[in-house]
């Protein structure tokens, strides 16, 4: 498993992320980005701060 902290790259975000794989993470994150924060695209530099912080769960 692995997880992710919204937290870790927008400051003050409180949600956290847990899934099978890295993929799992950012669809979730990609739903959470659009339904929370705005982004309808999540730039590919975006992608990759969120994939530099995905931790063993």
């Amino acid at each position: 498993m692995k997880s992710f902290a919204c937290g870790d790259v927008v400051p003050g975000c409180g949600r956290s992320f847990t899934a099978a794989d890295e993929s799992g993470i950012l669809a979730q994150v990609a739903g959470h980005a659009a339904a929370e924060h705005g982004l309808t695209d999540v730039p590919p530099a975006l992608v990759e701060q969120v994939r530099a912080r995905i931790v063993p769960a």
